[in-house]
């Protein structure tokens, strides 16, 4: 296998990554999931991937789509195009799926892989979070995760404009 086709097994379509998952729970694996844009991944974004992933056995993230970072955080958004987001993240080494999903919320992409662990960074807390109550009423766990200070893409992208 050519050395990069390993990361491009790690991008699913959502009908992928059900039948993956479900093969995963067959074998009495962990899923763990955990969204965002990941639009300039940055020590935050790794951090809280890293977390994520020694929560379980396998980390599937959700990646917002181009159109859906343009109608969460505006029109100049996203800087990184989508498959170049999924390519970023599915070369890490504790990240074992990405699926890209177009809707403002995961909600629809858990309910589909049924997630053993829900994790989201920052300052949420729990009944503030997309899928939390799905999660918990199938017998899975919801974890928060705290920001790394001092790094933000909204951060970054300011301190770029300065220059």
């Amino acid at each position: 296998m050519e050395k990069i086709q390993w990361i491009q097994h790690k991008i699913f379509s959502r009908e992928e990554l059900v039948r993956e998952c479900n093969g995963w729970r067959l074998r009495n694996k962990k899923i763990v999931f955990t969204n965002g844009c990941f639009d300039i991944l940055h020590h935050g974004h790794l951090d809280l991937l890293a977390r994520a992933a020694s929560l379980g056995n396998m980390l599937v993230v959700g990646l917002n789509t181009d159109s859906s970072v343009q109608r969460l955080k505006g029109p100049l958004r996203p800087i990184t195009h989508e498959q170049d987001r999924a390519f970023q993240i599915a070369s890490l080494l504790f990240a074992d799926a990405v699926c890209l999903f177009d809707e403002d919320t995961p909600e629809e992409l858990i309910k589909a892989i049924k997630p053993d662990i829900l994790v989201k960074g920052g300052d949420y807390t729990i009944d503030k979070i997309v899928g939390a109550d799905f999660v918990q009423q199938n017998g899975g766990e919801v974890h928060i995760i705290p920001f790394v200070d001092g790094y933000s893409t909204t951060g970054i992208i300011s301190r770029i404009q300065k220059l």
